[in-house]
Order: C-alpha cells, then sequence, then structure tokens
C-alpha cells in the first residue's frame, strides 16, 4: 500500500509517500480501506517532535474508511461496514489496523469525509466543556484557537448547551468571521489584541466561566487571566510548540482551576466510546456542523501540513488515497 511516511521528526518535508506493507489484522481488532484522513493537531506536533514508534512512521490518529478485514473474535462490526477509527499512529496510509473498540460505526447516508473528522475533535471539545469544565447553561465560554477542529466543534457544543455568550480567538478577522455561523458571539484576534483584557471588556469585567485552551504556552497564561471568579480552565494542547509556563498563583485569589484533559486516556472506555457515537448520531442528523476546509491527496500529505501550519485554515483538513 501507499503511505505517507517519514524517517525523521521535521517540518512538513520530511513526509515522503512510499510503498509500505499492509498492515495485519490482530484477532481483536479490524483492518480499513481508508477513505478520508482527519489531520488533527497531535499529527503535526508529531511529526515534529514525536517518538517514531515504527521507522519509516505513518504518523496519524484518525481516519475513516471501509472495513476489509475482522479479527476472529470482533463480533459487533462485520466486512463491508464504513467507520471511522481512531489510533496512536498510521491513519496516512491507504490502509490502517486498529482495535475493533476504536471504531465507530457511520450511519448509512452520512458523509464520510464528514464522518472523518469527527471522534477526536468533538469527542475532545465534549469533554473540555462538560466533564473537566462542568460548564453549565447561562455561563460564558471562551474557546482558544477557535478555528481549530477542537475549537469549531467547541463553539457548537457550548452553544447548543446555552452558554450565555460563546467568545473565541483566532488569528485574523477573517478567520472569526467563518465562526459566527457556527454560535461564536464575540471573536478576538489574538494577534492584535490582547485576549484577557478583551474578554474582560466584553463581558463587563466578569471573565470567562469556563475555558477550553488547545494552545498552551504563553496562551495558558492569557486564558488563566481571562477566567471569571471560580472559572475552569480546561488545557487539552501544546499546539503553540512553546514551553508551559504559568503563575498558579494567580489562580487562587479568584478560586479558580487549571485541568489537563486527555481523550486518549479514556476514550476506550464506555463513557468516552458511547459519547463519541452519540456526536457522530447527532452530525449525521445535521444538528452538528462538521467544518471541512480543504482536502489533499495522500501524496501530498508535505503540502496539507504545511497548510495547517500556516494557521489560515478553518476547521479540519483531510487526506484523501
Amino acid at each position: 500500500m501507499k503511505a505517507a511516511v517519514y524517517y525523521e521528526n521535521g517540518g512538513p518535508e520530511v513526509l515522503k509517500y512510499e510503498d509500505v506493507p499492509d498492515p495485519t489484522c490482530h484477532p481483536k481488532g479490524i483492518v480499513i480501506q481508508v477513505a478520508a484522513v482527519s489531520i488533527e493537531g497531535g499529527d503535526t506536533l508529531g511529526r515534529f517532535r514525536g517518538m517514531l514508534a515504527t521507522k519509516p512512521h505513518i504518523v496519524g490518529y484518525q481516519a475513516a474508511g471501509e472495513i476489509i478485514e475482522v479479527g476472529s473474535e470482533v463480533t459487533d462490526l462485520k466486512v463491508g461496514q464504513m467507520v471511522v477509527t481512531t489510533g496512536n499512529y498510521g491513519s496516512h496510509a491507504e490502509r490502517r489496523a486498529v482495535p475493533a473498540r476504536n471504531a465507530w460505526v457511520i450511519p448509512d447516508g452520512f458523509d464520510i469525509q464528514k464522518a472523518a473528522a469527527i471522534p477526536v475533535p468533538f469527542g475532545t471539545a465534549d469533554d473540555c466543556l462538560f466533564e473537566f469544565g462542568r460548564m453549565k447553561a447561562g455561563e460564558i465560554v471562551l474557546v482558544q484557537a477557535g478555528a481549530s477542529g477542537v475549537g469549531v466543534a467547541a463553539i457548537q457544543l457550548a452553544k447548543r448547551a446555552g452558554a450565555k455568550m460563546v467568545l473565541a480567538t483566532a488569528s485574523s478577522d477573517e478567520r472569526l468571521e467563518r465562526l459566527k455561523d457556527l454560535g461564536m458571539d464575540f471573536g478576538i484576534n489574538y494577534r492584535r489584541d490582547d485576549v484577557a483584557t478583551e474578554v474582560k471588556r466584553l463581558t463587563d469585567n466578569h471573565g470567562a466561566d469556563v475555558i477550553v485552551d488547545s494552545v498552551g504556552g504563553p496562551t495558558l497564561q492569557g486564558s488563566i487571566n481571562a477566567l471569571a471568579y471560580r472559572g475552569r480552565v480546561s488545557m487539552v494542547g501544546m499546539a503553540g510548540r512553546e514551553p508551559m509556563k504559568v503563575d498558579v498563583g494567580s489562580m487562587m485569589g479568584g478560586n479558580r482551576s487549571l485541568s489537563g484533559v486527555f481523550l486518549g486516556a479514556e476514550i476506550t472506555t464506555d463513557r468516552v466510546h458511547n459519547n463519541i457515537q452519540r456526536l457522530i448520531n447527532e452530525a449525521a442528523r445535521g444538528e452538528l456542523q462538521v467544518v471541512i476546509d480543504r482536502t489533499f491527496p495522500l501524496s501530498d500529505a508535505a503540502g496539507a501540513h504545511a497548510y495547517i501550519e500556516s494557521r489560515a485554515a478553518v476547521g479540519r483538513v483531510l487526506l484523501i488515497p
């Protein structure tokens, strides 16, 4: 099969399009013929500095496609079903093997490209807001990196849950404009304005009750500074690739809290697995929007990664084998 592989960490240019052996099916797993790869934030970070579990290495968390092989111990999935899958690596390929527990059935008639972009970003956003952020109706929510996959999901989920106000940040006014239809009330251009100052101004000095921060680095301190009394930050990523240096003492006076969130730690539990299937079903019914910015051929994985890192995308970028 063909795959986008690399032999060393680095920029997008390390990705090469090569022939590699087909994956084998574990007794408790499945193999899919990949139809669409959703490039996740962790994919670009992994390529940049992550561990190479194989060599050559095939990066990638998430891909959707048709089941072409089922392990002998799998009873709830069958050949021919369309599923979306997650795994620690291996998505950037024409075929991938995953544990059966890491697959979700795509409802009949639902766009497989949209389904490919749901489990990690929507599941993460849901956990950040509700499981760890404990968001309630009537609260003010700030979504850092609102144009990201997690951001696009979090804006919608917060608005649907009755947020009084949904704020989001992005790198340009043009990207912020595209978030209004998803439920964003006010946008903050972080390249031009201080985020904490703007949050306080827009909320009459109340601050944000719940903040979803997938950027980390210096942005995380800005999130803490933007919190309301008893506000909560769900820190879920290191997209900024800079060291996490925060003054935790600044949280104490306002009884504020900071939670680290990693969906992968619980993705095989009934709670998370069922929650992701619920989100997929809701998107299939048109209750949630899945935003696909651009598609690239698998052979141009390097170009797709470079485009993502240009911070021009809104929503997910896909690879099509």
